[in-house]
């Protein structure tokens, strides 16, 4: 009976832990799936969806016929799109748009829009729909929901040409605004949006109010000088910014928040600090290489600073800086990565996967970059993923660390408490010591001077005893 039992604490103490884990990745791999799949296309109950059949081509180059889902790259060159705009309501085909009905939506990411038709002299009509053109003053760069309504004979075909102005960073732009376009039906076309992100609006908000809770642990922590309060701080930071980019990564933020440039900064700066704070925390897991691990993150906090002062000092975009950034963290990452692989080989076994679940994260980015570059998927799906599954865990060791950081600071506190009355007993027994060396001496001394002064001056010496 006693081998069985021992058996059940070796399972709940290994087992226990991987299929927690395995449980949570699957739910976060659901959870990203469910947002994914609801993004920008949520049907709400009055959504017309719009398609677009025709051809287009990139740049200078030839024209093809587009095919529904085909991927355009929107890194590759201005393209134009040419043909007709069409309506379909719950899979029912509508017909031909026309100039009667309301606005389409455009989902535009880091692009803009030209529009181009043909007025009843069959003569061309442009419209330019430029969200970032620095000649503006502040460049609204970002995401943003633009609205357009054609004028022209719906029978003549309609030209909408593509321009990137960054030609990084957004590869799936054009797959975007062609999945998402819609009738804009006013409020209800806002809040189908609205509702699409609130997967990933809203955990990002619980992680925020965890966040909260953890810095505030922190904070009492270093109040009692904990010895861990450090990590605790560094690791409410991390949820902090990962909660932040999760609610402003979500779609429809430029509905509750119109400001596309702050959108915009927050999102990326969220990001970076994110991976700061990560690295921070791979750091505190080393003890052989954390000299080399200090040194490349202090090197990566530089060069942070750098990417935040230079748009203010400057005219260059913030957006502009993310593919440095990018090429920066990836050696941070690689460099960490080293370290850690030398550490897991000298590591004890039972922390061993404290290194296993630092070098997640770090292997997460480096797939989200390819998958971004290559157009697999947009925003940071893996990191995302790899984030709400080791949140959890994370949630638990902090559970566990406090209560036995706090016990230790009151056992440290208590053992003080013990040591500082030991030192007053050992002084009073010392003061003791003395006086009872003291009181004889002092009584031999009197009795020698009333001896003499018996023999010199008896008065005195009576008047002495």
């Amino acid at each position: 009976m006693k081998g069985l039992k021992d058996k059940i604490k070796r399972i709940s103490k290994s087992h226990l832990l991987v299929a927690g884990i395995l449980l949570l990745l699957l739910l976060a791999v659901f959870l990203v799936w469910f947002n994914d799949n609801n993004s920008v296309q949520a049907q709400s109950t009055l959504r017309i969806d719009v398609y677009f059949k025709g051809e287009y081509r990139i740049a200078d180059g030839p024209w093809k016929p587009y095919v529904a889902g085909e991927h355009i790259s929107a890194t590759s060159g201005d393209v134009t799109l040419r043909g007709n705009l069409y309506k379909r309501y719950e899979g029912e085909e509508l017909g031909v748009y026309n100039s009667d009905d309301v606005p389409v939506a455009f989902y535009t990411n880091h692009i803009n829009l030209t529009f181009c038709e043909l007025n009843e002299a069959g003569e061309k009509i442009y419209f330019v729909n430029d969200n970032e053109n620095p000649m503006f003053g502040d460049s609204n760069c970002g995401k943003i929901w633009a609205a357009h309504q054609f004028m022209g004979d719906p029978e003549n075909p309609i030209e909408i040409l593509i321009h990137n102005p960054h030609s990084f960073g957004n590869e799936t732009a054009i797959d975007e605004m062609l999945s998402s376009m819609a009738l804009w039906l006013g409020i209800e076309f806002e809040k189908g949006i609205l509702d699409s992100g609130a997967t990933e609006r809203n955990l990002g908000l619980l992680f925020i109010m965890f966040s909260v809770m953890i810095l505030g642990i922190a904070l009492f922590s270093s109040l009692i000088r904990i010895k861990n309060s450090k990590i605790i701080w560094v690791l409410g930071g991390l949820i902090l910014f990962a909660g932040i980019y999760f609610a402003y990564n979500a779609a429809g933020v430029s509905f509750w928040n119109e400001s596309i440039v702050y959108n915009t900064t927050i999102l990326g700066a969220s990001m970076m600090l994110y991976m700061f704070f990560l690295s921070i925390i791979t750091v505190c897991l080393m003890s052989a290489m954390r000299k080399i691990g200090k040194l490349t993150v202090i090197l990566l906090g530089i060069a942070n600073a750098v990417f935040c002062l230079l748009p203010i000092v400057s005219d260059v975009l913030f957006y502009d800086l993310w593919m440095v950034w990018v090429a920066v963290q990836i050696i941070v990452n690689a460099v960490l990565t080293v370290c850690l692989i030398k550490e897991f080989m000298i590591a004890e076994i039972n922390v061993k996967w404290l290194h296993i679940g630092a070098f997640l994260p770090l292997l997460a980015f480096a797939v989200d970059v390819v998958g971004i570059w290559n157009g697999n998927w947009k925003g940071g799906i893996a990191s995302q993923v790899v984030f709400t599954a080791l949140f959890a865990v994370a949630i638990v060791i902090v559970l566990k660390l406090i209560p036995n950081n706090i016990n230790a600071a009151a056992k440290a506190r208590e053992l003080e408490m013990e040591k500082i009355v030991l030192n007053a007993e050992l002084a009073e027994s010392r003061i003791s010591t003395m006086m009872s060396q003291i009181r004889p001496h002092f009584i031999y001394n009197t009795l020698g001077s009333i001896e003499q002064l018996c023999m010199l001056d008896p008065p005195k010496a009576g008047s002495l005893v």
